[in-house]
């Protein structure tokens, strides 16, 4: 089946705001074919009723680790650089091939049951090659890589890679998947951060991303120790040495920029490179809260996103939002981040910033099917209100009723279409039972 029409709908396109009407949306060949009252069911079509539903585009999420997703609730109560060298690196060493499928479908089933159908994603520094089979068999639009690291103290020997191998295996892997799936999956070089890589690395990965046409991500000023280290290896502030090396522009996503001055945020809007705030992590990591509001006066595209699950215990679009809209008012005063803003952020802002507006973030004739269905069922989204009020402060995971991504369905019903839940479940608790037996910290 192709051919879908939803009926009945309220619609929120994200084009206007307080643009919300009610209307009927088909669906043909992967893309919005019409938008209009009513429209007649042909043969061959199959029906979506959505009466009592809010209809809107899929949610984006700026950073996301799949590959940590198995880490879950075992890495708490710690700040980055501890939460790295005791927990994170020793786990993501301890993974193989398995493992590291597992993780990924279970991020993935975590995130298409929550509304995301796009991601930017982090990998680990080998298995990459697992993470993409579980991404190809999903169906979520995905923008993502193998992590690099060739340098840092504490990082455990099978994440340290040799320069030139690095480079690569992220050529091998980029000419491999950028463009796969129809171009819904696409490669992004993926260094992990300034302290972790050589400038040999940093340099040479920006060069590869740019002769291929390739995003670029990395993180970057996410907590003060990590921008003292920098500083003591680079004699540079964090942005500045990104910068240099090659890391800013406008097909640059940097993860974070908690702690950014404001001569750093003038590289940010001068090179008009994007930042993904992910308020969760920062706040349970005590990284701090980033100055998003100061960047988007500015004028720099910022999305949202989870981050991990070991540094956030979920990958919920829709926690991330309530955040950003409550967390700077504190700061900034009650007017800063309103919903309608937040929505924007979550769905054609993050579009923009990664140069595919003209085919996903509203919900416009002729753009891909990439759009999620709320069931209006949760008590918190009741009586009535400003709807993007009610999708920001009241909506939940469990509210998503359908997925689409391409015109395919990935979540009916609240259930899903690729992946079984019970098997997911089996298969995560078997691959972190064998992955823990390798970590000295369960030992």
């Amino acid at each position: 089946m192709d051919r879908y029409l939803i009926q009945n709908a309220s619609l929120v396109p994200v084009v206007r705001d307080y643009e919300v009407f009610l209307s009927d949306v088909l669906i043909e060949k992967g893309r919005i074919s019409k938008i209009a009252p009513r429209i007649v069911a042909e043969q061959g079509v199959e029906v979506i009723q959505a009466q009592d539903c809010f209809v809107l585009p899929g949610f984006i999420q700026g950073h996301i680790h799949l590959i940590q997703t198995l880490l879950r609730h075992q890495a708490d109560d710690l700040e980055l650089l501890d939460w790295l060298k005791n927990r994170v690196w020793p786990y993501e060493a301890a993974l193989d091939e398995e493992s590291a499928y597992a993780s990924a479908e279970l991020g993935l089933s975590e995130l298409i049951s929550g509304g995301t159908t796009t991601i930017c994603d982090f990998g680990t520094t080998h298995s990459h090659q697992y993470v993409m089979e579980a991404v190809k068999k999903s169906g979520i639009r995905y923008i993502g890589g193998k992590t690099q690291m060739d340098m840092g103290e504490g990082v455990p020997q099978r994440l340290l890679e040799k320069t030139d191998k690095s480079l690569q295996e992220i050529e091998d892997l980029g000419k491999k998947w950028h463009g796969a799936c129809g171009g819904r999956i696409q490669y992004a070089v993926t260094p992990r951060f300034a302290v972790s890589c050589t400038e040999v690395l940093l340099q040479e990965s920006a060069k590869l991303a740019r002769q291929n046409h390739w995003y670029l991500q990395t993180h970057t000023s996410e907590n003060k120790g990590e921008i003292e280290l920098v500083k003591k290896i680079t004699g540079l502030q964090n942005i500045h040495f990104l910068h240099k090396m090659g890391f800013t522009g406008e097909d640059t996503i940097l993860a974070h920029g908690v702690h950014v001055d404001s001569q750093e945020m003038d590289v940010l809007q001068k090179t008009k490179t994007r930042i993904c705030h992910c308020p969760g992590s920062n706040l349970k990591l005590a990284s701090g809260i980033a100055n998003i509001p100061e960047m988007l006066r500015r004028g720099i595209p910022v999305m949202l996103g989870a981050d991990g699950a070991p540094c956030n215990n979920r990958l919920s679009i829709f926690y991330e939002m309530t955040l950003a809209a409550t967390i700077h008012k504190v700061r900034h005063g009650p007017l800063t981040m309103p919903a309608w803003q937040v929505l924007r952020m979550a769905t054609v802002e993050a579009a923009k910033a990664l140069r595919l507006e003209k085919e996903i973030g509203t919900l416009e004739v002729g753009k891909k099917a990439d759009l999620v269905i709320l069931k209006r069922n949760s008590l918190s989204l009741y009586p009535d209100g400003d709807i993007a009020s009610q999708i920001v402060f009241g909506a939940h995971p469990q509210d998503v009723h359908y997925v689409f991504v391409d015109g395919n369905i990935l979540l009916q019903k609240g259930e899903l279409q690729v992946f079984h839940q019970g098997k997911i479940k089996e298969n995560s608790l078997r691959a972190w039972n064998q992955t823990k037996k390798s970590m000295k910290f369960y030992q």
